[in-house]
């Protein structure tokens, strides 16, 4: 499943894209059939059909294309729908309505790139992978030509090997790219200043609370010092 950042305001502030984020098919139907654009984006440059494909709700990609929304529509970092997708239906569904597999964001990653990063289902991945693997065979590259396939394979393929020969370094790639590409989006959607307040304010309580319990551990040594004492004064006296 992709990552979303459903609190971004952009998104809750907009009735149609928070109604795709929440798989409400039927609100999503009245919206639009009381003129709502199928096509408003978020902050992000994110349409509905984005926020629908990532969320695996497929139904709602339907009527969106269905009241005229553009399945090419891109986002900001040259994202289509595809490139967000986790779900087999929804991939199935906008790569027979004509979306190109092999199409490439503005960093030069496909959507199987992207999947792989956020290691969605295997079953996912494999289709992505069969669906690219007939897009070569076909030479219907979209945004490729057949020398740029070449040698995305090859070196796909090198790495794939050198991963083979080293599991654990391809588990620890794996884990590495995920919670990389996960913190990209999360201060992408939060905005830099506020991640870098929310560390301070992190960094704070941590302080606070490290202190709190240093404190704690005197008065309790101080307790046990008294208690010690007053003891050793009344083994005096008895």
């Amino acid at each position: 499943m992709s990552y979303v950042f459903v609190n971004d305001s952009s998104q809750t502030n907009v009735p149609l894209l928070q109604a795709c984020i929440d798989g409400d098919f039927n609100y999503s139907k009245r919206l639009l059939e009381s003129g709502f654009d199928p096509n408003i984006r978020d902050s992000r440059g994110r349409t509905g059909l984005h926020l629908a494909a990532a969320r695996g709700n497929v139904d709602i990609c339907q009527l969106l294309h269905k009241f005229g929304a553009d399945l090419l529509a891109t986002d900001y970092q040259g994202n289509t729908a595809l490139h967000l997708c986790g779900h087999v239906d929804t991939i199935q569904f906008l790569v027979s309505n004509g979306l190109k597999i092999d199409i490439c964001n503005h960093q030069g990653a496909t959507p199987l790139v992207l999947a792989k990063r956020r290691g969605v289902n295997k079953d996912v991945i494999r289709l992505l992978e069969s669906l690219e693997e007939q897009e070569v065979k076909g030479f219907n590259r979209g945004t490729h030509s057949k020398l740029e396939t070449m040698q995305t394979a090859e070196s796909e393929s090198a790495m794939e090997s050198h991963s083979l020969l080293n599991p654990n370094l391809q588990q620890g790639e794996g884990v590495l790219s995920s919670f990389r590409t996960t913190w990209q989006e999360f201060v992408e959607d939060l905005g830099f200043w506020r991640v870098l307040l929310l560390i301070f304010v992190i960094a704070l309580l941590s302080l606070g609370i490290a202190y709190y319990v240093m404190l704690l551990g005197s008065c309790f040594r101080l307790a046990l010092s008294r208690l010690s004492a007053t003891v050793e004064i009344f083994c005096v006296y008895v």
